[in-house]
């Protein structure tokens, strides 16, 4: 037996089941990318914490190590590129970005591969061990370090080389290899905390961006608008439509049914001979064409005054919200989505309420991603 309301209706329960499903889809898709995003952090600050070397881990490899230096890491599978025209790099700092985008096996232009080999990252230097011969990095040595962002090459200057050169990864060891390497150089710097330190700063900021569980919608907060097909948007056309054709019908001006007004002709006597005095025959006033009295013009019609809008042009809703200005709104209420076009995921959204130039709303405004797939920001809602 169908659940009804208090009017005997359904169709309210069907909608608020509907907006229930949306709502826990979008929250957790939400979830899941934060909790990707926080594993990703955590896994990374446990390997900040715990990277270490030793003697050992070198056993094997052609490489001699000094008496303080230990094996980090080896890669066995890296090519050594060098650039052919002369690039300026960025001095070696202690960023770390795990958000990078994908990154493409490709190699960039005017790179060119001259050898392959084994990459060891040790507590000194950066050795690629390859067929041609070996390529060291010293870490004291370094002026220059840059990660490409699109493809897996990492190039590197050092003072006693006058040549750019580098390492070209496979796609997916070139994330792990650019933070250990960092780490790698934070300790030659003796700066191991201030990389610790910055991801502390990043899961503490994270953690402020988990998404709320949204409210549960409850058939009492339907609207009839939500029964017309399209929703409001319908009926706003609708409504529009109603308003622009009598206008468009009243100010048009269509022609005469008569096929317009009709004019007399003056009888013309005929003509006489010279002399001859012309005879004029009375016309009856009744034969008479009369000419019908001209058209009264209508007065122009007075523009209706524009009505003030208390919204300035945003739906109707209940919870004050519009476009004149005023409080931008960081926390809306658990209905909004029933009087506005909610973008997917959009609980997940850190920031204030905003319309998208497609028409829908937001919640990352003030963020350099809000609306990025709905061309950009159109205007703020406020309250």
């Amino acid at each position: 037996m169908a659940k009804t309301d208090s009017t005997g209706s359904t169709w309210r329960y069907r909608w608020a089941h509907r907006q229930n499903v949306r709502r826990v889809s979008t929250f957790r898709g939400a979830e899941t990318a934060w909790r990707r995003r926080d594993d990703e952090l955590r896994r990374l600050r446990a390997l900040a914490a715990d990277f270490q070397g030793s003697a050992a881990a070198g056993a094997g490899l052609p490489l001699e190590l000094a008496g303080d230096e230990v094996v980090l890491w080896a890669l066995p599978a890296a090519q050594l590129v060098e650039v052919r025209h002369t690039a300026v790099l960025p001095a070696p700092d202690l960023h770390v970005d795990p958000r990078t985008g994908p990154l493409r096996p490709r190699r960039p232009d005017g790179v060119r591969v001259t050898d392959a080999g084994m990459a060891v990252i040790t507590s000194r230097r950066l050795v690629l061990l390859g067929g041609r011969g070996r390529r060291d990095w010293a870490y004291g040595r370094m002026t220059g370090l840059a990660h490409d962002p699109t493809a897996p090459v990492t190039l590197i200057q050092v003072l006693d080389r006058r040549r750019t050169s580098g390492l070209l990864l496979p796609t997916d060891a070139a994330p792990d290899f650019r933070f250990k390497l960092t780490l790698a150089f934070a300790d030659a710097i003796e700066q191991r905390s201030a990389v610790l330190a910055q991801l502390d700063e990043l899961i503490a900021e994270h953690a402020q961006l988990k998404p709320f569980r949204p409210a549960v919608a409850t058939p009492g907060q339907a609207r009839l608008s939500s029964f017309v097909p399209g929703g409001r948007r319908s009926i706003a056309v609708a409504a529009a439509i109603a308003l622009l054709v009598p206008a468009a019908l009243i100010e048009s001006d269509p022609s005469d049914p008569t096929g317009g007004a009709e004019v007399a002709a003056a009888a013309t006597p005929a003509p006489t001979p010279s002399g001859a005095p012309a005879l004029i025959h009375p016309v009856d006033p009744a034969l008479a064409l009369k000419t019908p009295p001209p058209k009264q013009k209508k007065s122009p019609r007075p523009s209706p005054s524009a009505t003030t809008d208390p919204r300035c042009g945003a739906p109707e809703n209940p919870l004050g919200y519009g476009f004149c200005g005023g409080t931008r709104i960081r926390k809306p209420a658990a209905e909004v989505c029933d009087w506005f076009d909610c973008v997917p995921q959009f609980w997940a959204g850190r920031g204030y309420l905003v319309q998208c130039r497609d028409g829908s709303v937001s919640l990352a405004g003030g963020r350099s991603h809000a609306c990025a797939e709905r061309r950009g920001v159109r205007r703020i809602i406020t309250k």
